[in-house]
């Protein structure tokens, strides 16, 4: 028999995206964390767990004789939404069984792969299930899978869910597992689980598959909170649930004291945390039971960090792809939603709350509390070319009437067997190709650009950038948190480190930015003429008359002046 106390463990995370789970970094998933944690409660001891990303092992192929040598190879993955990434590059197919080719050991692979793969991580596919040449496959969760085969000498498991108390005790022993991480721990934000499953029941959405809404309590995220701060984590994301509003109640209306409960909580053991966002809300909800929504997005927005986003899932503006599709909101329920979190969150630091929403001249110069976010889904039954026209139409509509959203996130379906979709697959969103994306470029053009002025104009400050990338001359960084703003900095600047930038300019979903204040005497002509209202010529007369003793002496215009020191 396999003593667990002996037993090598390796796993491997090839990153998760699903419609209420991030795990691409910056992000880390509960997935490892939890797996983790189940196999130290089935006693394999912490220092037998390796953990390693995808990525680590594309850039060290030594780090693969982990993979070769452990006893038993985990793998975790799946991605059941689309999505383009900066942080980290999900695994492939072919690398998935590349793994299990090198793993010596037994291999168990689990996660949201368990629902299918296609040929690539994108829309339009119909995805199928493969068990990519492993051993075993957890048809249920990966977690308790883990610790029932260790606790079966390696010999097999039966799929099955994990309860809440096993919960309790291997998000709490997981933790570990950060410090792992190579993004540990500056640059690493842990999403966080307060309940999975959902009331209702979209035609596309695996996370139905889940059944219905099963909570954790407040004390036990926030021990999972303190667990992680104890091991540098410094920044979370509540974003492991279908909708947050319904945190601690019937799955469907929302229960402010138990949000109270978890936000205060979460601020008392995490007193230094950097950020605190959270993703899913929905807005039937906020329709549905309007003053308790208000009562529990005045909770949130208390005790968050700025730029938070409330992702609202309204897929469809068309009434006949509501219809087909089992969506639960329409576009005048979800406008109306949309306005009630700008009244009550969609305010900014300095700014009074009874003034939201806070936008335009005399504004503060950070980003707002918490915005909706708007995700419109492409594909599905019933879709027409109308389909396009609704959906613009809607998001016209809340342009126009001064309100703000954060990002609006236009996606094509992936039709996963045991949803309605599966029956109908991809065929829609492939036929429907050409007119998607002269669509998604309109609104681009006409609703995202005029958007983000108003939700980050000139002069909006975003604290603790971090530096990713460098692209055709330029530095390109994002902050910590739910959907970040993607900047970019004139010249190449050095990547690891974080700044603060003060926001010139806009492009489509993306903002240019130079470092915070900028100093007069050390700023490059680019980063001068990124300023509005400083051409090159302005440029030149400052550069060629430094150095300066005072801001105030250059002779640019006073508005100017906030962006310099």
């Amino acid at each position: 028999m396999t003593d667990p106390a002996d037993l090598t463990v390796t796993i491997v995370d090839g990153y998760v995206d699903e419609p209420a789970h991030f795990g691409v970094p910056p992000y880390i998933s509960t997935y490892p964390r939890f797996t983790a944690g189940a196999l130290v409660d089935a006693g394999v001891p912490e220092s037998n767990v390796v953990y390693h990303t995808i990525d680590e092992l594309r850039d060290d192929r030594q780090k693969w004789r982990d993979v070769a040598d452990a006893d038993l190879m985990i793998y975790i993955g799946g991605m059941t939404v689309p999505g383009k990434y900066v942080g980290g590059t999900p695994a492939e197919p072919d690398e998935v069984r590349e793994l299990a080719w090198v793993a010596e050991g037994t291999t168990l692979m689990g996660g949201p792969i368990r629902f299918g793969v296609g040929d690539e991580n994108a829309g339009g596919q119909d995805m199928q299930r493969k068990d990519l040449d492993y051993d075993f496959v957890a048809k249920g969760d990966i977690e308790a899978a883990a610790y029932d085969l260790v606790d079966s000498a390696l010999e097999g498991f039966g799929n099955r869910m994990r309860d809440n108390e096993e919960l309790d005790r291997w998000a709490a022993k997981g933790a570990f597992v950060v410090e792992q991480h190579p993004n540990h721990p500056d640059h690493l934000i842990c999403e966080m689980e307060t309940s999975r499953g959902c009331a209702y029941r979209c035609s596309f959405c695996t996370e139905p598959l889940y059944g219905n809404p099963s909570f954790r309590t407040a004390d036990s995220v926030v021990k999972e909170v303190e667990n992680l701060y104890e091991r540098g984590a410094r920044h979370f994301r509540l974003g492991r649930q279908a909708d947050i509003l319904a945190f601690g109640g019937d799955g469907e209306a929302p229960n402010p004291d138990a949000l109270r409960r978890l936000y205060g909580g979460i601020r008392e053991v995490a007193p230094d945390l950097g950020t605190l966002h959270l993703d899913n809300v929905n807005p039937i909800t906020i329709v549905e039971w309007p003053e308790k929504s208000r009562e529990a997005l005045s909770i949130i927005a208390e005790h968050n960090t700025a730029g938070d986003t409330a992702a609202f899932g309204l897929e469809s503006a068309d009434p006949v792809v509501q219809e087909e599709n089992n969506l639960n909101v329409s576009a005048d329920e979800c406008f109306e939603a949309v306005k009630i979190v700008n009244e009550v969150a969609g305010w900014r630091p300095g700014d009074d709350p009874a003034d939201a929403p806070t936008h335009g001249p005399g504004a503060s110069n950070r980003l707002p509390k918490l915005l909706p976010g708007i995700n419109l889904l492409h594909g599905l039954k019933g879709e027409s070319k109308e389909t396009f026209e609704h959906n613009k139409r809607f998001l016209q509509r809340v342009y126009d009437e001064g309100l703000m959203v954060r990002r609006i996130n236009i996606r094509q379906v992936m039709a996963f067997d045991g949803t309605d979709m599966s029956d109908t697959g991809a065929s829609i969103a492939q036929d429907h190709k050409q007119l998607f994306k002269k669509y998604k470029q309109e609104v681009r053009e006409e609703i995202d650009r005029p958007m983000l002025r108003r939700v980050a104009p000139p002069g909006t400050v975003l604290p603790d950038v971090h530096l990713e990338y460098h692209q055709d001359g330029r530095t390109f960084g994002r902050q910590l948190g739910t959907y970040p703003l993607l900047v970019g900095i004139p010249g190449e600047r050095e990547l690891g480190q974080t700044t603060d930038i003060v926001v010139t300019d806009h492009g489509y979903r993306s903002v240019t930015g130079v470092p915070y204040p900028l100093d007069i005497n050390e700023a490059s002509m680019d980063e001068l003429t990124a300023i509005p209202g400083i051409g090159k010529s302005t440029a030149g007369d400052i550069v060629v008359n430094r150095p300066y003793d005072d801001p105030g002496s250059v002779g640019i215009d006073a508005n100017l002046l906030k962006y310099v020191q």
